[in-house]
């Protein structure tokens, strides 16, 4: 049985708030890595490449943000 959050202990619990906290800097880094290939591109095609990458990272740091709610709205 997978447990839930609600029977999670508070240390579980905050060791999965600090590995979404640890996993959305690391998304943070792509974006802003994406975005600077995106700016700095030479042609359409790699723009469009790193646009992906850009949408891709904020639909991630998106996700990460609603689980923490999720989490924090069980506890």
């Amino acid at each position: 049985m997978t447990p839930t959050v609600e029977t999670m202990s508070d240390a579980r619990a905050d060791d999965l708030r600090t590995l979404m906290h640890r996993l959305n800097n690391q998304l943070g880094v792509i974006l802003a890595h994406a975005e600077l290939l995106e700016a700095k591109s030479p042609d359409e095609r790699h723009r469009e490449r790193a646009t992906q990458v850009v949408t891709a990272a904020l639909q991630a740091m998106s996700l990460t943000r609603e689980i923490r709610t999720t989490l924090a709205e069980s506890e």
